[in-house]
């Protein structure tokens, strides 16, 4: 009798049915991908990718530099003491704005009246000394003439009425020095502005010779802004300063959101080595306040402006291992394009080569695109004689 046959018992039957098995599976999932794609070409091919667009357009550019400046005061002044006294006043409050001449502190004035006192005492009795050698001097001279006297006695006569003389004027000197100090017990603003924070309090003993202020006043009407530009561009900063063609401009810092103008007041004679810059300042009225010590503010200086120049948004640039690129739209298929920029100015960039008026770029929607892909544009009402 016959037994049946077993793939348990002969295992060659068994791997090649496993292979058989394998290569059937194979074919039956590339037959479905093959249909699958035939059906998709049949519903209409690829999608197209939605991008947004503009167009190159030709207009007037300003060529503008921007830079991070840095507010100043238009003048500082560190408040110290000339003389050493007990603070008894304090006539303002910190933070608070003084004009020039307001009583900022007074020092306790007892001890400099006195010796106001005593340097008028002194000079009192050096006048009257004097006035009695002048008398004694004029009689020694009589006598000479008379024989009474010698020369001698005459001559000594005249030296003290010289000597007293020196002594007085070393007698007003230490007076009008005495007033002096008298004076500085009461400190006022030399300039208008606003006062930092208070660094003695009343009843304090204050020194001439120490280092510490008592306030410190800042200048803020007008006000600075320092700021530094690169040195490529020296010779056309230098052209329009002497043409007197450069200002500054501040945007988004004012109340009505109109930009700030300052005049260029500051030129540096050297370029900073390390940072191959060059520092400028610039004024500003400041007469709302918007502008405050230390605060960092943008800066825009106007270099010039390029006539008839092709631009394009500057978001449209793209960086490749080529170099800049941008992709153009054309039977609403998108093409790779080489371009050399200019310069950008703002949110545009100004075109050398590789583009031409009316060209329509994309502007939005460059990381899905590739060489011949269709697009969609989902703005073309964007598109007008300017990006």
């Amino acid at each position: 009798m016959m037994c049946p046959l077993s793939l348990t018992r002969y295992p060659s039957f068994r791997r090649l049915f496993a292979v058989l098995l394998w290569l059937s599976l194979i074919l039956t999932g590339c037959s479905g991908g093959e249909s699958e794609n035939r059906n998709g070409a049949a519903k209409g091919g690829p999608r197209e990718v939605p991008v947004s667009t503009a167009r190159v357009a030709v207009a007037d550019v300003p060529l503008e530099l921007t830079s991070v400046g840095t507010v100043e005061p238009y003048a500082s002044v560190m408040i110290k003491p000339q003389v050493t006294g007990i603070l008894q006043r304090v006539a303002f409050s910190e933070g608070q704005y003084v004009e020039r001449g307001d009583l900022l502190f007074a020092i306790d004035e007892r001890p400099f009246a006195a010796r106001v006192a005593q340097a008028q005492a002194t000079l009192a009795k050096s006048q009257a000394a004097l006035a009695n050698a002048r008398r004694q001097a004029e009689r020694y001279r009589n006598a000479v003439n008379s024989g009474y006297v010698s020369s001698e006695k005459a001559d000594q006569a005249e030296t003290s009425v010289a000597t007293l003389q020196a002594t007085i004027l070393a007698d007003e000197a230490a007076l009008t020095s005495a007033r002096l100090d008298l004076d500085h017990c009461v400190i006022r603003a030399p300039l208008a502005g606003y006062t930092g924070a208070l660094q003695v309090d009343e009843g304090n003993l204050v020194k001439a010779s120490s280092e510490q202020s008592l306030v410190t006043i800042n200048q803020l009407s007008p006000v600075k802004v320092s700021f530094t530009l690169p040195e490529q561009h020296l010779a056309e900063i230098r052209r329009r300063l002497a043409a007197n063609e450069l200002r500054a401009r501040l945007d988004d810092l004012s109340a009505d959101g109109s930009p700030l103008f300052g005049e260029i007041s500051f030129f540096d004679n050297t370029v900073d080595r390390l940072t191959g810059t060059i520092r400028l300042k610039a004024d500003f009225e400041n007469a709302n306040k918007e502008l405050w010590p230390g605060q960092f503010v943008p800066v825009t200086i106007q270099l010039t402006v390029r006539k008839n120049a092709l631009v394009i948004p500057a978001r449209a640039v793209q960086s490749g291992l080529n170099g800049n690129y941008v992709f153009v739209v054309v039977n609403d298929q998108a093409h790779q394009q080489q371009v050399t920029i200019d310069v950008n100015s703002g949110d545009l960039a100004v075109i050398a080569e590789g583009l031409s008026e009316g060209e329509k770029v994309v502007t939005d929607g460059q990381l899905r695109l590739r060489e011949g892909v269709r697009i969609k544009d989902i703005d073309p009402g964007s598109n007008g004689s300017r990006p």
